[in-house]
């Protein structure tokens, strides 16, 4: 397994976020700053990788009838896990995701990675596969997050990056201006992967 060749399938050929386009509502609800969507992303990294490993660990002894809320119950109970250690460990920022978290269980990423992924191929293999969407989603959400901070705050991680007087569009902080900033960085994206095809 080429580890390069991974790591640019999942953080540019098959990017969940700018190129597949699905689990658009973490990027879309919690990338108001650069830290929301590092954590978001990360605690879906994390959800990922476990998910994935455990999924192709017992995928031959789950009944085809079962299968779906078999891999719910793996993915909620990773969630679950995550959950409660950024409350305990990381109470600031799992209040500023709030319900976001317990979404993961049912983020499209998540499952369809366990379909498409983790249920045909082998531990170590759906592990990588898990690591490499997850990196690929939480730099998208940072990358979203970074344009509507500064465009809307003025400032990236939370230190100022413009003078207090400064003018900021007050809708990039909004989830208004989550649509705005993805369109135009997705059409960004896009045209810079055409060019280099």
């Amino acid at each position: 397994m080429n580890l390069a060749k991974e790591l640019y399938r999942g953080i540019v050929k098959e990017n969940p976020t700018f190129v597949l386009l699905i689990g658009m509502c973490p990027p879309l609800g919690v990338t108001n700053t650069v830290i929301n969507g590092m954590g978001m992303g990360l605690a879906t990294t994390a959800v990922l990788i476990g998910s994935n490993m455990v999924l192709a660990l017992i995928k031959n002894i789950i009944p085809d009838k079962v299968r779906l809320p078999a891999f719910l119950v793996v993915i909620a109970s990773f969630v679950t896990m995550i959950d409660l250690s950024m409350g305990a460990y990381v109470p600031d920022l799992h209040a500023q995701l709030g319900v976001f978290i317990p979404l993961i269980v049912v983020n499209c990423i998540i499952l369809a990675r366990a379909e498409a992924y983790a249920s045909k191929n082998g531990v170590m293999a759906s592990a990588v596969d898990g690591l490499v969407i997850g990196l690929g989603f939480t730099i998208a959400l940072m990358i979203i997050g970074v344009v509507r901070e500064l465009l809307g705050s003025g400032s990236i991680f939370n230190i100022p990056l413009l003078a207090e007087d400064a003018t900021t569009i007050l809708i990039f902080i909004l989830p208004a201006g989550a649509f705005i900033a993805m369109g135009f960085l997705i059409a960004a994206i896009n045209k810079l992967l055409k060019r280099f095809q």
